[in-house]
């Protein structure tokens, strides 16, 4: 934690020159979150409650007639019970530069790719920091150099991605972990290159008429582990074992009036693994200003399929359904909704809420919750089937 935060320092002081600069702007996002768990912890050692912080801290500077420009980027928490998830990370330290046509970003980013609500099959550029949430959204800065073509036949981004990180995961004492201690010092890796593997990728998105379209390539280090059970004096635990894959992607999205039709899809090959195809399509529609107000309410529904058969025997099939509010109001109050339902185990499903709403220019409350159930002991949700949660945080902009 502490070598963390010196670097996170370092990198603050190196940039100071910038900081006093005309063309620069600093903004800063903080917050306190409270866990409450429903039931009592499945493992020992685990708590009914979880306190932690966060800060996140960016700063932009152009130059140039902003033809250049630094996003520096730096992130950290702290967690009352789980050592593993107390971290900091560098989330951006990007320099973009900017051609007549063309795009050029060196450093470290978050690249998003992808149209669905429940999954995001074809986000494969960043690594997932797990710690932070259950739901996957939060992802780790990825050393990158992003080269976009922009043309009328649409953009084109190519990616080299040299440098890999590995999986964050949670501690003995962290909710939302398996039954036996990950161990997370000592990943197993197919290329020799381990962490050092230079991946590559690119992607080509265009608008249609009505319609978004984006075909992606992936080739390197898959981010999703598979684990090794070792066992030493009778005391078992988990390493990850990051294999090389291949992956073609592509992602839709359509508007039409009030509907929004979105799908994405995954053809995936990972070495010494059985090859796959994942997929989710949907809709939205939103009844704008229901019931005579302001009020827009969004209506979703997705359908979720893999074959992947090397972590489960049977083939995935998962409804999605939620409901989204926008009040529309000066302090930008929202509720999301969602229930997800195997299909093929009636016992196996999850519900989520997500609420926010601004208390004035600089506060902000948010809540998040999360309901769990399963009996199907190849689901990964078994092993936290008992972490159902609401998380209240206060945040502050400044």
């Amino acid at each position: 934690m502490i070598t963390d935060l010196k670097k996170l320092l370092g990198i603050v002081l190196a940039l100071l020159p910038f900081i006093t600069a005309a063309d620069t702007q600093i903004t800063v996002k903080a917050a306190i979150e409270q866990r409450s768990f429903f039931q009592d912890p499945l493992y020992s050692g685990q708590y009914n409650s979880q306190l932690s912080a966060f800060i996140e801290p960016e700063i932009y500077h152009s130059w140039n007639d902003e033809t250049d420009s630094i996003t520096f980027k730096p992130f950290y928490r702290w967690d009352q019970r789980d050592s593993e998830r107390s971290h900091g990370d560098i989330r951006e330290l990007m320099w973009l530069h900017v051609g007549e046509d063309w795009e050029l970003r060196t450093g470290i980013g978050i690249v998003y790719w992808g149209q669905a609500e429940s999954l995001h099959l074809v986000d494969v550029i960043n690594q997932t920091d797990l710690v932070e949430a259950l739901d996957g959204e939060d992802k780790l800065g990825q050393p990158m150099v992003n080269l976009t073509l922009i043309r009328d036949w649409g953009n084109l981004d190519l990616f080299v991605l040299p440098g890999f990180r590995e999986r964050t995961f949670p501690g003995l004492k962290g909710r939302f972990r398996p039954e036996f201690e990950i161990n997370q010092d000592n990943a197993i890796y197919e290329s020799s290159a381990e962490d050092r593997h230079i991946d590559y990728a690119m992607r080509w998105s265009h608008t249609l008429d009505a319609w978004d379209i984006g075909l992606s390539y992936f080739n390197g280090t898959a981010r999703d582990p598979s684990f090794v059970a070792n066992s030493v004096n009778n005391k078992i635990s988990l390493t990850p074992y990051y294999g090389q894959m291949e992956q073609l992607g592509i992602d839709l999205l359509m508007a039409i009036d009030d509907w929004l039709y979105k799908f994405e899809g995954i053809y995936r090959d990972v070495s010494q693994q059985q090859s796959y195809f994942s997929g989710v399509a949907g809709f939205e529609y939103t009844s704008v200003g229901i019931f005579d107000t302001v009020w827009d309410l969004g209506w979703l529904l997705e359908y979720q399929y893999d074959n992947d058969h090397n972590t489960k025997p049977v083939d995935k099939n998962a409804l999605m359904l939620g409901t989204r509010l926008a009040l529309n109001d000066i302090n930008g109050s929202e509720v999301l909704l969602g229930y997800v339902q195997d299909l093929d185990y009636a016992a196996s499903h999850t519900g989520f809420i997500e609420a926010s709403s601004r208390i004035n220019d600089n506060w902000k409350w948010r809540i998040d919750a999360w309901f769990l159930a399963s009996n199907n002991m190849q689901d990964i949700i078994y092993n936290i089937r008992q972490d159902d949660y609401i998380q209240i945080s206060l945040e502050y902009y400044f």
